[in-house]
């Protein structure tokens, strides 16, 4: 499985005040905005983030990806590697000789999970992936467009993470382990995926 991330949250979305104001750095009137500092905290954001949503499988801001398969994990559903997820926006398969299929909506339907959305077909099967060839599935995940849409404790957790990258941003390399206070706060949100599927990939028929 490929899973590549097609949009990215908008900055106006980030809480670059809110981890500036955390951090008590200064900021007034006689003061002008350091935009090289705004972009430092808006990379410590993004990362923190990213490292909460790769423990949690939880996408926070909503947004695009595409999941690329050989062939369905189960051709009876196909469970998606993220959530919370909105919506299936597109399915594409691909021949494995340059001609691709854009597989009618009709066919299919997103069965909403917060800890294991399924693909899942409307007929007996989802439809035959060629042998060679490839499905794209495109969909949108996310709590919301908007910072405040996002559960308190795993804002609160970003918000902390990135606080630790601007403290420790002096050092070389990375703390590999991830603070205890933010550890606690997203161990509720960790979900166990096995195989990115319901089970084993199945033959192709």
């Amino acid at each position: 499985m490929m899973l590549v991330e097609m949009t990215a949250p908008p900055v106006e979305a980030l809480p670059v005040s809110g981890l500036r104001a955390h951090l008590r750095l200064a900021r007034g009137f006689e003061i002008a905005d350091d935009s090289s500092e705004t972009a430092a905290l808006t990379g410590f954001l993004r990362a923190a983030m990213a490292t909460v949503e790769a423990r949690t499988g939880k996408v926070l801001l909503s947004r695009q990806f595409r999941m690329r398969l050989e062939n369905w994990r189960d051709c009876e559903a196909q469970t998606l590697p993220l959530a919370p997820v909105n919506s299936i926006d597109r399915i594409d398969v691909d021949d494995g000789a340059g001609r691709v299929t854009v597989l009618d909506r009709e066919s299919y339907r997103l069965v909403a999970d917060l800890q294991r959305p399924i693909l899942a077909p409307r007929s007996a099967f989802l439809p035959t992936v060629p042998q060679g060839g490839s499905v794209s599935v495109i969909f949108s995940a996310g709590f919301g467009t908007a910072w405040e849409a996002i559960p308190a404790d795993l804002a609160q957790a970003v918000l902390l993470l990135a606080a630790r990258y601007h403290e420790d941003r002096t050092f070389e390399g990375s703390q590999a382990a991830m603070p205890f206070g933010v550890s606690a706060l997203v161990e509720r949100w960790r979900s166990v995926r096995v195989l990115g599927g319901r089970g084993a990939s199945r033959g192709r028929t």
